[in-house]
């Protein structure tokens, strides 16, 4: 076996070397008991390329993916499969390998998928917006055994051959597609620590990490989904996200393990609301998932369809990515009645969403919007650090979350450093099949058996001696009539800490009514002093609010 090959190969072991968590006397017991957690049989071991195959041979015209007027059936992917995983054989490409995925959403990018998935192999997406410099350097960082071409943009083929040229990897066009289809394959039982994917997430050192989900968190939040949004053989599912991002995955994959079909949507049809509508009521998209500010758009265009139905065949709208607003979710309640509205909870390193929460009228009314119970096989811990130690946190204290369960991740590619700051020895679960809980770095609290998410820990501040959580600040913002989006930031100005409010409203609003209104739900000393009215607010490469943008433009009313 090559050098190359073998440092291609994904660890599999990474809980070794995993730091134990310095608990309080009696905490082990006290958050496994204040823990919220549920389980279900889930089939782990069979992958998606199986079922796909299998639906192949017993329904073969039965529609798989849509992509704009063409209808690509079971069959047609299932040989697509064949002759992709062909050729990532003749490249001796096998188990445990790392392979590089990179373009546009298409059939093709679930074709790849499901092709390094049959070999054993991880998925390591790229996405087509990064820089040379980017691409590159993740290439370098993980040194996969291959960098798989998708699409025929030449200007993207370029910049991401210059960039495997750089790191040596070696580039593989996708096939033509009356390609040779290669040697059978048969299904084999799939491990669960079996490394399936890479996602790579935003570093604070400004190096991206590469987020490791093995097989049983990949299949169980797949088989989650179907569970939660009743998917069946009817369900057209829109897959709307770049496929560098983890969301990605389940659209493009949940769906087909009923028999159902995925609609691929063009990058311009995301860029404005009206085309992303009618392109998902031309498909009939059934669900779609999407970050809040798309769903603000599709709203506004819905009520600009008032007189007929914006998505008349769209039963399920899932809200994720960011902290979902209790005004965005009155105005999808109010302009999208016919689909059940989910507020979702999740992260990158614990196979995406982990709580899916079904909003109600009655949900509008509480100061938070719930996240929910977590998915099956999933458990949440809510912790208290003092000094160092940790405690459990005591029925309605507000404690940082950390997850344990199978969608418990494996760690960050090549980086057991930051691997051992996130992930610990699992405490509390001793028949925890990953053995690993994860540090969601997020402040929650627990209620009727249901979580909360309050916002990041690093998003606490001290104003004048109070401790202040500024996403409380930003969901009361929320709360004013025709605000759109918003963002509060402690800025530091003559001397001291003050909050400053970046808000995107559709008119002008007066600070009288902002005051009026703030002063029946906040402290005085929660009340931002600062207001600034912007067009949009400033996003990050995971489409987040970029707050340490909002901090440097240092603009205020």
């Amino acid at each position: 076996m090559s050098h190359h090959h073998t440092a291609a190969r994904v660890e599999q072991s990474p809980a070794v070397g995993l730091r134990r968590l310095p608990l309080h006397a009696g905490t082990r017991q006290l958050a496994a008991d204040r823990a919220l957690r549920s389980s279900r049989q889930v089939d782990t071991s069979t992958g998606v390329w199986v079922r796909v195959s299998e639906l192949a041979a017993k329904d073969p015209r039965r529609v798989a993916v849509v992509t704009g007027a063409e209808m690509i059936t079971y069959q047609q992917l299932s040989r697509r499969v064949d002759q992709i995983r062909a050729a990532l054989l003749a490249e001796r490409c096998g188990p445990g390998d790392r392979i590089a995925v990179a373009g546009p959403r298409s059939a093709d990018t679930i074709a790849m998928f499901l092709a390094i998935e049959s070999l054993g192999a991880a998925y390591l997406p790229l996405a087509p917006d990064w820089p040379v410099a980017r691409v590159a350097g993740v290439l370098r960082h993980a040194q996969p055994r291959c960098l798989l071409l998708n699409g025929s943009d030449n200007v993207f083929a370029s910049t991401v051959t210059q960039a495997a040229v750089e790191a040596h990897v070696p580039v593989v066009a996708a096939p033509v597609m009356c390609g040779d289809v290669g040697p059978h394959i048969a299904p084999r039982v799939v491990a669960d620590n079996e490394p399936r994917y890479i996602i790579h997430t935003s570093g604070t050192t400004g190096r991206p990490k590469g987020a490791v989900v093995n097989q049983l968190g990949l299949m169980n939040h797949l088989w989650s989904m179907v569970a939660r949004l009743r998917l069946t053989a009817s369900d057209r599912v829109a897959f709307t996200a770049s496929p560098a991002y983890v969301i990605s995955i389940w659209q493009m994959l949940a769906v087909l393990l009923v028999g159902g079909s995925v609609s691929i949507v063009a990058d311009a049809d995301m860029r404005f609301a009206r085309h992303l509508v009618a392109s998902a009521a031309q498909t009939e998209v059934t669900v779609m998932e999407l970050v809040p500010t798309v769903i603000g758009w599709i709203v506004h265009e819905a009520r600009r369809r008032s007189a007929a139905p914006a998505l008349p065949s769209l039963r399920c709208l899932i809200s994720t990515g960011e902290k979902l607003d209790p005004g965005l979710a009155g105005g999808v309640l109010s302009t999208l009645p016919q689909a059940g509205f989910f507020n979702a909870y999740g992260s990158t390193e614990c196979s995406d969403d982990v709580a899916l929460h079904l909003v109600t009228s009655t949900d509008l009314a509480a100061p938070l919007l719930p996240v929910g119970i977590p998915v099956p096989n999933v458990a949440f811990y809510l912790l208290t650090d003092e000094g160092g130690t940790w405690r459990a946190a005591e029925p309605g204290e507000t404690g940082e979350l950390w997850i344990g369960g199978h969608a418990v991740g494996a760690g960050y590619l090549n980086d057991q450093e930051r691997t051992r700051d996130s992930f610990f020895v699992d405490e509390f679960d001793p028949s925890s099949r990953t053995g690993r809980i994860y540090r969601t770095g997020d402040i929650a609290k627990f209620g009727n058996g249901i979580a909360y998410c309050l916002g990041r820990a690093d998003r606490q501040v001290k104003i004048a001696g109070v401790r202040i959580e500024l996403d409380e600040v930003e969901a009361a913002v929320s709360r004013i009539p025709g605000v759109l989006r918003c963002a509060v930031v402690a800025e530091y100005r003559g001397g001291g800490a003050q909050l400053v409010a970046y808000y995107n409203a559709e008119s002008e609003i007066s600070q009288e009514n902002i005051f009026a209104l703030l002063h029946s739900s906040l402290p005085k000393v929660m009340i931002p002093r600062h207001w600034m009215r912007i067009d949009d607010l400033p996003r990050n490469d995971n489409g987040k609010v970029d707050y340490r943008a909002l901090v440097e433009s240092g603009e205020k009313i």
